[in-house]
């Protein structure tokens, strides 16, 4: 099985803040907007290095949204920056109604996303965001796994023609994919091959899908780890062609069970190619305060859950 190791231990968040620099200096098209959470958005450097590209909306996203969507129309390309409940489901009708409907080109970058915000409790960790963004038509969905990946996908989605939503998140989590690993949207990265079965995971869950494929190999089971960065537009050739192999598939989210990239990975099977699927998600429920690492054990999305779906998905073959 290939390995990943630890690079280093950063958050995701400081991987989109990086990665807004850098594209900031290469296209001069480039404006940002924060809605009062500059600094958690890790947006600093790019409002230091660009003031008169940066605006500081304050405490009124749907204003940000609106004033985002405009600023397309002159041929800006507009990245929004707040948490990942504020981006979502408190802007949803600004969202469907003045960037999707008409297919903006607007960056909505989210942070502090899923379980693992932690401490900030059930009314900050949205749950939905990946569903409520996926089922608007022309939008893609991109979760990036780790601090490299969210950087590449910052800089990536400014070539992408329409509206993005970035889904990334507030812990220092480990670094392991390598900085010159190819990203592109709605490609798939298979990291780890294997023929029993296929795991499917975003984001922070893609460590914990490699760290259960590790488990599972002393255990003589060969697991394919697969990184869905992208889950709109999913790479359908991707799935099909791993699980064509394995017979039968896991998906990992930290996110509902309901809307997420399993459902969508479930709709394909379900058309093309019908594979036993288990899934490791939050089962219908809003989260908790807790430290990150309790709250992923607590709900199911640990390593030993992924290995235990693993075993389950491999038993009903």
């Amino acid at each position: 099985m290939t390995s990943y190791p630890v690079l280093d231990q950063k958050d995701t968040r400081s991987g989109f803040g990086e990665g807004l620099l850098e594209i900031g200096k290469a296209d001069d098209r480039v404006v940002a907007l924060c809605a009062d959470l500059t600094g958690s958005l890790k947006m600093d450097a790019f409002a230091k290095a660009f003031p008169e590209r940066f605006f500081q909306v304050g405490i009124a996203e749907a204003n940000m949204m609106g004033m985002a969507a405009g600023m397309t129309i002159g041929g800006k390309i507009p990245y929004t920056g707040t948490f990942a409940n504020f981006s979502t489901g408190r802007v949803y009708d600004q969202i469907r109604q003045s960037i999707a409907y008409s297919g903006k080109n607007v960056k909505i970058c989210a942070s502090h996303a899923g379980l693992t915000l932690g401490e900030d409790g059930a009314t900050h960790q949205i749950l939905e965001d990946i569903g409520l963004m996926k089922m608007l038509p022309g939008m893609a969905v991109i979760v990036p796994c780790d601090f490299n990946q969210t950087k590449q996908a910052t800089i990536a989605v400014a070539d992408h023609e329409g509206p993005v939503y970035l889904r990334f998140g507030r812990p220092k989590w480990p670094v392991f994919i390598p900085v010159d690993m190819p990203f592109e949207i709605g490609k798939a990265q298979v990291l780890t091959e294997g023929s029993d079965v296929s795991i499917f995971a975003c984001g922070h869950l893609v460590w914990k899908a490699l760290q259960a494929a590790a488990e599972l190999e002393k255990e003589g089971i060969s697991a394919e780890v697969v990184n869905v960065h992208t889950i709109k537009p999913l790479d359908e050739e991707a799935v099909l062609r791993s699980v064509s192999r394995t017979r039968c598939a896991v998906s990992c989210e930290e996110h509902n069970r309901y809307g997420g990239l399993g459902d969508s990975i479930a709709q394909l099977l379900a058309r093309e190619l019908p594979t036993p699927q288990e899934y490791v998600a939050v089962n219908d429920s809003f989260g908790e305060s807790g430290t990150p690492d309790q709250l992923l054990a607590k709900y199911g999305l640990d390593t030993p859950d992924v290995v235990k779906a693993a075993k389950k998905a491999i038993a009903r073959k």
